[in-house]
């Protein structure tokens, strides 16, 4: 199975369509860009594994996996990018500004019940991360239609 994340890079942050098979499933929010450091900034484009993962702190949430020169680097529950994240992905259901959102356990939960299908089909799970601007501007008049 492959995810897309289409990005749309900000000064104060990073917005984000998740998708699969050009259906949306939710919204995205990140750190801006600061060339990959660590706990300040967004990762790099690319194409990553997916992998279920599970903490006391977020519970069940996603690790990405062989991220260049960083680690545990997940998808959890998060509403803003500058005080909930380390350099992750926080899907919500609803943007709210620039690396803000809101209903984040609800799109974790929405993105948790595809990736464990796909892998009870014993399918891998990638995301593919990229910066199309038409692309995600598109996807925002079809959620919101």
């Amino acid at each position: 199975m492959k995810l897309t994340l289409t990005r749309v890079y900000k000064r104060e942050g990073v917005n984000g369509i998740l998708s699969l098979n050009e259906q949306f499933i939710c919204f995205t929010i990140e750190l801006p860009w600061r060339d990959n450091k660590r706990n300040v900034s967004c990762i790099p484009e690319g194409q990553y594994e997916l992998r279920p993962r599970y903490s006391p702190k977020f519970k069940n949430h996603l690790e990405l996996q062989e991220v260049p020169n960083r680690s545990f680097i997940l998808f959890h529950p998060a509403n803003s990018a500058l005080k909930d994240l380390r350099g992750c992905i926080g899907p919500v259901k609803q943007l709210t500004g620039i690396g803000r959102g809101i209903y984040s356990k609800l799109a974790m939960e929405k993105l948790l019940s595809i990736v464990h299908q796909a892998i009870g089909r014993k399918e891998k799970v990638v995301l593919n991360i990229n910066s199309n601007r038409y692309e995600y501007l598109r996807q925002v008049q079809e959620a919101h239609s």
